[in-house]
């Protein structure tokens, strides 16, 4: 037989051999049972607890009290005190600016005078009576006599009240003449400058005191709940009802703190905002050498702790399905739909404070599709539950 035409033949017989020997030993294959794949989702353990409600506001920081430099008497400046500009630091009762007062010694000498002399004229004018009444008593003088002596009695006496009038009036204009400070604190701002006459009335400057700070909180009036004070309250807040206020603000890398309480609420609500205020009071006086008073003028971020609160569940916001509903994952890794009471949000939390129990499971993964009843493989911080 032709060489080309067995080789082939040949070839053939031998793969129809082999592929009937794989038919005849192929394994056979056990069927399996289908395995559903769960899906993963991440769970937080119920815990009830006690807490303080906050409330967040902002606002600038601004001075208890603040007066204008005023002058009470008129002259020329002759000498200001260092501290007397933009920042300046003084005490109470420093003088901060003298006025020429020559001629207030002027008056005040002029006044002395005028007080002896109507001291001396009112010392004769009673001896003038006593004597006229005494005459008067003999039939020695006539009541005409009797009633000039009198009437030259009470001028005398008016006059001497008058002069110690005029007295007491000229040692003020001199006091005046220094400009003392009330209370220890800061100068603002000055506009005044040595030698410059200076007019009664005429202010020089501005100046506050660095005992107490204040910040205007705007509040909403659903968050006046959340103080826990009495519906009308208005005005000043008993001390012992006074929130506590943590004032925060920025500087550079670093946030500062400080902590002040809630001493008052004002009378009304603004018209535009519909925001009624509180004002914060902090202190200006901060322990340690390296801590930074609370700067006047600055904008900084308030929380106001509110009432305290027990039995209440925090979560974050993504547990929190459509018609204040959770995700409840049961014993047997199940979703189950709760209906839970929402007593507020807070930043990226909400509080819950019914319709859950201590210890159960709830789903804080943000599902796409869930169905009631979906099995689930739920881990609680990073620990697979059982």
């Amino acid at each position: 037989m032709n060489k080309k035409v067995l080789y082939p033949l040949l070839v053939l017989a031998l793969g129809l051999a082999a592929a009937v020997l794989i038919a005849i030993n192929q394994p056979e294959v056990e069927p399996e049972a289908y395995e559903r794949l769960l899906s993963t989702v991440r769970v937080m353990r119920v815990e009830a607890r006690t807490e303080h409600l906050e409330i967040t506001s902002q606002g600038t920081v601004q001075p208890r009290s603040q007066s204008e430099l005023i002058p009470e008497v008129s002259g020329r400046v002759v000498w200001m005190s260092p501290s007397l500009v933009g920042g300046g630091s003084f005490a109470r009762d420093e003088v901060l600016l003298r006025i020429d007062d020559a001629d207030y010694q002027t008056a005040l000498t002029r006044a002395q005078a005028a007080l002896q002399r109507a001291e001396v004229e009112y010392e004769f004018a009673s001896d003038e009576l006593k004597r006229m009444q005494s005459l008067r008593g003999k039939q020695l003088a006539s009541q005409q006599q009797l009633d000039t002596a009198r009437r030259s009695a009470d001028v005398a006496a008016a006059n001497l009240a008058e002069s110690r009038a005029a007295l007491d009036q000229a040692r003020r204009d001199l006091e005046r003449t220094q400009l003392r400070a009330p209370f220890d604190g800061l100068v603002r701002n000055e506009q005044v400058d040595l030698g410059q006459f200076l007019s009664r009335g005429q202010s020089i400057g501005t100046i506050y005191a660095t005992d107490y700070v204040e910040v205007r909180l705007p509040l909403a009036a659903d968050q006046l709940i959340y103080l826990g004070l009495p519906t009308s309250t208005r005005g000043e807040i008993a001390p012992a009802l006074r929130p506590p206020v943590t004032v925060a603000a920025d500087f550079g890398d670093a946030r500062l703190l400080w902590e002040g309480e809630l001493v008052r609420l004002e009378a009304e609500f603004d018209e535009r905002s519909r925001m009624l205020y509180g004002v914060a009071r902090l202190p200006m006086d901060v322990n340690g050498e390296d801590a930074l008073p609370v700067p006047v003028g600055m904008f900084v971020q308030a929380e106001i702790q509110g009432r305290k609160v027990e039995n209440i569940i925090r979560l974050p916001r993504s547990a929190m399905r459509d018609n204040n509903q959770v995700l409840v994952v049961d014993e047997d890794n199940r979703l189950n739909f709760r209906h839970v009471s929402l007593l507020r949000l807070e930043h990226d939390d909400m509080l819950i404070d019914d319709g859950l129990a201590e210890g159960e499971l709830v789903c804080i993964s943000p599902l796409q599709t869930v169905v009631e009843g979906m099995r689930v493989n739920p881990f609680i911080e990073g620990e697979q539950a059982q």
